[in-house]
Parts: structure tokens; sequence; C-alpha cells
């Protein structure tokens, strides 16, 4: 397995060059241009993953005005939805919160998934509950990432505090979920907050055990692990477009909800095309259990997980998210 998880680093940082190297997508007035859509090539990205493999976008969008690029983070995705290199796409929550407030011009338009975090303690590390966090380490996989501000949140509660702001907690961001494989073997960290199916996987295949399900970490259940993203520009120029991926995206959504075995083979037979190794298949499936495939959007918990980075002093300034989500389009798709 570490084989696997090596192999998607090395291909998505390949993939992450070729992506910087795109040029724009859009321009502004043309009606029936190419569009660029981005994702991650993990398993709550299952909605892009099935359209991409299913056809779905190219029934909407038409096959040879369709292409994709994937990504190995949100930064790299934020960077290239900028610069025009993709049009639209799925990403989480944090890094296009945190591209709006800075400026940026994104918009969501649903969600793909909620869930999808897990915290996991090494089998050694002293770690059972959260009050056991002090004097302990954590890994997460960026600074101020989503998995990171839902444990530190919940750390602050009981009164705990990363080394970052001066706290008894060591935390080690940017690491990726291959190296939190290695970490774990050599017990060099304690615990992890981990997206799926990294998590499980830590669980199954190296005996760590779980310190706080799904839905039991900060707003579990209602924050979007990933949300659909455009710009305004693209959005105002191309809604017709727009709207076509919605539908595709629709549809990937209730194949995913309806037949999980397919979507699961689908999920793996393209994490095998790019790095010819697979996911064992009692991770997938248990991972699949602590997330949520939906469309289902909670403006609430994205201001709440803002407020939340604000209070953790990941933000300088209090967030309004106010213009940040606009379901209007979606909700007229699903309500037909």
């Amino acid at each position: 397995m570490r084989k696997w998880l090596l192999g998607v680093t090395a291909a998505l940082a390949l993939t992450a060059l070729a992506a910087c190297g795109t040029e724009s997508s859009s321009t502004s007035g043309e009606e029936d241009q190419d569009v660029t859509i981005g994702y991650f090539p993990n398993l709550d990205h299952a909605a892009a993953i099935v359209g991409k493999e299913k056809g779905f976008f190219a029934e909407e969008l038409g096959e040879e005005k369709v292409e994709f690029t994937h990504f190995p983070n949100g930064n790299d995705f934020i960077e290239a939805l900028s610069t025009g290199s993709i049009d639209i796409g799925y990403v989480g929550p944090g890094p296009a919160i945190n591209y709006y407030l800075t400026g940026g011009d994104v918009v969501v338009l649903g969600s793909a998934a909620n869930g999808a975090t897990l915290i996991v303690a090494r089998d050694g590390s002293g770690i059972d509950t959260l009050d056991d966090f002090d004097g302990k380490s954590f890994c997460t996989p960026g600074n101020g990432c989503t998995h990171n501000v839902q444990l530190e949140i919940m750390l602050k509660e009981l009164g705990l505090e990363s080394n970052r702001v001066g706290g008894t907690v060591e935390h080690q961001s940017r690491i990726a979920p291959s190296n939190m494989v290695a970490m774990f073997e050599q017990g060099q960290i304690d615990a992890a907050a981990a997206p799926e199916p990294w998590g499980t996987y830590l669980v199954e295949e190296l005996g760590a055990h779980v310190v706080a399900e799904w839905n039991d970490v900060f707003l579990g259940e209602e924050l979007a692990s990933v949300v659909v993203v455009t710009t305004r520009e693209f959005l105002e120029n191309h809604p017709e477009q727009v709207e076509a991926f919605l539908r595709a995206h629709v549809k990937s959504v209730e194949f995913a909800q309806e037949d999980v075995d397919a979507t699961l083979e689908t999920v793996n037979d393209a994490l095998f095309d790019l790095t010819q190794n697979r996911l064992p298949e009692d991770v997938l499936y248990k991972a699949w259990e602590r997330m949520a495939v939906t469309t289902d959007t909670y403006p609430d918990a994205l201001q709440a997980w803002a407020d939340a980075s604000y209070e953790l002093k990941f933000m300088d300034e209090d967030p309004n998210l106010d213009g940040f989500v606009d379901t209007s389009l979606l909700d007229s798709i699903l309500s037909e």
C-alpha cells in the first residue's frame, strides 16, 4: 500500500506541473468554448470521477468540448482557477474560502461530498481521547486546511492549543498521505486529522485507532469536504455551460448514491490507471461509510468553519462569506 500512496504522490506532482502549463480555456463571450474541469483523484471526489468515467459530463457538455485536469492539493487547484487554466471543478472548502476572503473570484455552486475527516491515533501513542493530546503530536495535509481547523477547534474547546500559537500540542503540516503512513509506521507522529480514505487506511492497515469518527468531528456531517466552484466571470459569461455541468454533476451524485459497488469500482479503476495500484476493497468500503456523497450544501457550516479558522488565528480578519455561496442554479435543477 505504501507503493500505492507513493505512486499517487508522484503522479499528482507531475499533473500539477502539467496543469501549470495549460493555457486558459476561458474566453469571455464565446458561446461554445471548451470547458476544463478540475478535481482530485480522491474518494470524496467520487462525483467528479464517476462523471468523467461514465461520460455524464461529455453527454451534457459535448464530448469534444470537455477536458479534465486533476490536482494534488487545493492550492494548486485555486491557482489554476485564478489563471483560467480550469473553468469549474471540485475542491475542498478551505482553499476556496481562503481565496474568496483575499478578494479572489470564486463562487460555490453546490456540494459534492460531506464528512470524510477522521481523527486517528497511532497504536502505542498514548492517545485514547482528545484530552490525551496534551504533549503529543499530530499531522494534517496543510496548515489551516479543513481537517486541521476541525481538529484544533475541538482541542481548543478542551483548553489545548497547538505549538503554532504557543500551545503544548505539536502540529506538523503539509504531510502527504504517503508520509503519514511512514510516520505512523516509524512512530514519528502520534495522531493525524486525515481525509478519507487515508484515515481508514491507517486504521485498517496499520492498526491505528479512531479518536473521533467523521460524524463526531467539528461540523462532521454538515461541512462539505468537497464543493463545486467556478468564477463569477465564468458563471456570468457561460451560464448554459455551467448549467450543463451541474446537470452532469447531479447525475454523478445520484449514480454514486444508488450504486456504491459500481462507484467504488470506477474510483479504484481510475486510481489504478493513474498509479498502477489499487486500494484494498475493505478500506474503500469502510471509508465510504465515513462520508456522504451529496448535493446538499450548508452555507452556515462553511461560515462556522471560517469563524473557527479565525478563532484559531489562521485568519487575520473576521470572515464574511456573504456572496460566497450561490446554489440557485443547482436548486433549480434539483426541483425539476
